[in-house]
């Protein structure tokens, strides 16, 4: 198990190469419950860019790597979850989100935990510009 905050900000490494840039943040994928992307900020111009979670080879305390033929995808709109505001399907709130926990193998998240308690991946439905949606529960 990783989490989110202990993701961002490591560099990211192709096998045999100097680094793309640092993680900024992971993108999910809310119907399927795990990462979709990794972006991240460098290069010359500091532009982020993302790659898709199948580039990535594995996640270490040190460094994302990424495969070394790794090709920047098409950005998915942004919602990083960190800091997303909790609202449950019966419109109450349930906090803000605080970090992910998910399975750095895979991307599958195992929950997200808020300032009012963990939330199961399960609970997801859906994730916009003003918040995560969750089923009540």
């Amino acid at each position: 198990m990783m989490l989110f905050t202990e993701v961002r900000g490591l560099p990211v490494v192709p096998a045999g190469a100097g680094p793309l840039g640092t993680v900024t943040s992971l993108t999910v994928d809310i119907a399927s419950g795990a990462v979709s992307h990794v972006r991240l900020r460098g290069g010359l111009f500091r532009k982020e860019t993302v790659l898709p979670w199948d580039a990535v080879r594995a996640i270490g305390p040190g460094a994302v790597r990424v495969r070394p033929a790794a090709v920047p995808d098409r950005a998915p709109h942004r919602h990083d979850l960190l800091g997303r505001q909790v609202l449950t399907d019966a419109g109450g709130g349930h906090g803000t989100v605080l970090d992910v926990a998910f399975v750095p193998e895979t991307g599958r998240v195992l929950a997200v935990f808020t300032t009012r308690g963990e939330v199961a991946p399960d609970r997801l439905i859906g994730l916009g510009d003003h918040a995560l949606v969750v089923r009540a529960g």
